[in-house]
This record gives C-alpha cells, structure tokens and sequence, in this order.
C-alpha cells in the first residue's frame, strides 16, 4: 500500500512537472507569437507611413511643377523699366504668383498673387489666377478685372479658397494700383529719399461679390522704385516666434534702394536667410521690383 501511494505521489509529481513545463513551452511560444505579430503590425504601419510620404512627396513635387509652369518666362523689356523677380517655394507649397502683360499701348500690368491652402490644392488655384489674368489683364481697369476674377472663382466652386493679389498698371510715368489681401505696396522716392507703404484694407479675390475695392493713382520719376512681395519674408518667423516683419522690409528698402534690382532682391533673399538661419520656409517667398529708369 505505501509503495503504490509513493508510486503514485511519484506520478503525479512528474505529471505537474511536465505540466509545468509545457505551460511554461506555452507561453513563450505565445510570447514569441506576440512579438512577432508585433513586429509585423509595426512593419506593415511602417510601410503605410512611407508610401502616404512618398505620395504626399510626389505630390508637392507635382503641386511645385505646377505652380513654376505658371511663371513667366521672361520678363518684359522696357525702355524705362528695369525689372526682378525672386520665388523661393516652401516645402509645403504655398501658391504664389506673378506675371506680366504688355499691351499695344506700351502699359505693363503686373500681377502678384497669393493662392490660399498649400500643395495641389494651391496650385490649382494658380492655375486658374493665370488663365484670368491673361483673360482680364488688358481691361485698363483693375476694378473691373478685380470684380470679374472674384465672380469667375465663385463660379468656379472652390470652396474656401481664394487668390490674394496686387495688380498694377504702368503707363509712361503714370501708375496705377488695387491690392487685395496682400502685403502693402513699397515705393522708394529718389527725390525725397522717402519709402511710401501703400495698404489696402480688403479682402482676397473670390470671397465677396462687389467687394468695393480701391484703387490708387500716382505719379513716377527716374530712380523711383517699386517693392512687391507676398507675405513669406514679412511672416518669416525665428525659433523663438518673432517674425521678420513689416518695418524690417521697409528700413532695409529705404538703405537698399538706389541699388539695381537685382540686387535689392539678393538684399531681402540674405536677410531671410540669416533669420531663419537658412532654414527652409514655411511659406513661399517672393518679390518684384520695378525700377524706373
């Protein structure tokens, strides 16, 4: 009788043993399991992460395409006009916009624009600013152009996007400018060593019908100079938040002006680039200067 219990206590102790140890199998068996469905849920969202990288890439690559195909080629050659233009794009790209009309008459109209919302959706946007600039940009009357490219966006179901833009017309020594939702425009006077801010207080091109836009009329002379831009040098903004700003523009315009126009521009292009210290920016970055020989 004792020997079978012993027997049997022997048994049982085995029993819970290889029990043990199958459980023990078991689980690390799981574990192994767990971690290796782990790793491939990690590697498949990994693999997800890079191709909707390698779409959006293609696709700001293809937006950037887009937005450069809308630019001049050339800029106009006038006799008593010296023109430069500059375009930075952002990594994200932001829409801006510029370009030139020559009418038979000899008026230069020039147009810089700023496309809401970045990427594909900004591009196509310039895209559409081009065709109604061409469309618009010999009706003497920005007004009239301003109105009609608002009516045309609409029509056109974008949603909320919209084209900010500053048009002006030169005709001999007479200008003529509207701005809607862009930066003010600069004029350096060389007779008085003055820098004039013009700014309009109004809204981008396709958001309000009969937005009851301005306009300004004012008179050239040899050596003065006009600065357009669009908002991504002044809303440049530093680590600690501060952005380059208006005033900054300004002074720095009223030092460099005299200069050629070239040469005003490579000016602005270095002090956003000691701001950021060259780093890429948020936004697009752009300037015109007109030069009045």
């Amino acid at each position: 009788m004792g020997y079978g219990l012993f027997f049997v206590g022997i048994i049982f102790g085995i029993d819970r043993v290889q029990r043990r140890r199958l459980l023990a199998k078991t689980k690390e068996r799981m574990r192994l399991q767990a971690a290796e469905h782990r790793a491939e849920t990690a590697e498949l969202q990994a693999r997800a992460v890079q191709a909707e990288n390698e779409r959006k890439t293609k696709e700001l690559e293809e937006a950037r395409a887009l937005q450069l195909s809308m630019l001049p080629k050339e800029l106009p050659q006038l006799p008593n006009l010296d023109i430069a233009v500059y375009m930075q794009t952002a990594t994200e790209v932001g829409g801006d916009y510029y370009d030139f009309h020559v009418a038979l008459n000899g008026t230069l109209t020039v147009v810089i624009g700023d496309a809401t919302g970045h990427g594909m959706k900004a591009g196509t946007m310039v895209t559409a600013a081009k065709s109604l600039f061409n469309s618009y940009a010999p009706n003497p009357d920005i007004l009239y152009s301003f109105q009609e490219i608002t009516r045309c966006i609409r029509q056109m179901n974008f949603g909320k996007l919209s084209m900010c833009m500053t048009m002006l017309k030169i005709q001999g020594d007479k200008l003529t400018m509207s701005i809607a939702g862009m930066p003010p425009a600069f004029i350096f006077r060389k007779e008085t060593q003055v820098v004039e801010e013009h700014l309009f207080q109004a809204m981008p091109l396709g958001t309000m019908e009969k937005f009851p836009y301005e306009i300004k009329d004012t008179t050239l002379k040899a050596g003065d100079t006009i600065l357009l831009m669009s908002d991504g040098l002044p809303e440049l903004a530093q680590n600690g938040g501060e952005m380059y700003g208006y005033k900054r523009i300004r002074n720095g315009f009223e030092d460099i002006a005299e200069q050629p126009p070239e040469d005003i521009i490579s000016f602005f292009k270095e002090q956003g680039a000691s701001w950021v210290n060259n780093a890429d920016p948020d936004d697009d970055v752009t300037f015109v200067v007109i030069k009045v020989k």
